[in-house]
């Protein structure tokens, strides 16, 4: 029995021809919006004040729905430009001056074992020599 792999998983389903759910709700919420204001403010203001505000939410929406920056979502690219100029770009070192993450229980933890490790004892040089010569076989010499 042969089944059907689906070979495209990253891409978005799509509802209306090319256009899928979540562009679909974007273009509805912010057209939505852009509908409100013009209904509310072109009833007693001239064009010069409603269309204003109506064109810059109605270019955001469609950035929105459908921009891609750098193969980025307009979102995701107006996060990471945000996070770029909010966050320091130079980062400096200075030894000593950091503190570990380690919890209070960690650090139990690490003392307990510490404690607990015998200490072995230390040998000269030549007898290190002699074992690493004999290959490990310490009775031979």
């Amino acid at each position: 029995m042969q089944f059907k792999v689906p070979q495209d998983v990253q891409r978005e389903d799509t509802i209306i021809g090319p256009i899928t759910l979540r562009q679909l709700v974007i273009l509805g919420v912010g057209g939505g919006i852009c509908y409100w204001i013009y209904v509310s403010l072109a009833q007693t203001y001239f064009i010069e004040i409603w269309l204003p505000p109506v064109a810059v939410l109605g270019a955001l929406t469609l950035a929105f729905a459908f921009l891609r920056v750098h193969e980025l979502p307009f979102h995701a690219f107006l996060m990471s430009l945000l996070e770029y100029y909010l966050l320091p770009r130079k980062r400096v070192w200075i030894q000593g001056t950091a503190r570990p993450f380690i919890t209070p229980q960690q650090n139990k933890k690490v003392e307990k074992k510490t404690e607990e490790a015998p200490q072995k004892e230390k040998k000269s040089i030549r007898e290190l020599t002699s074992i690493l010569d004999s290959h490990g076989n310490i009775n031979k010499k």
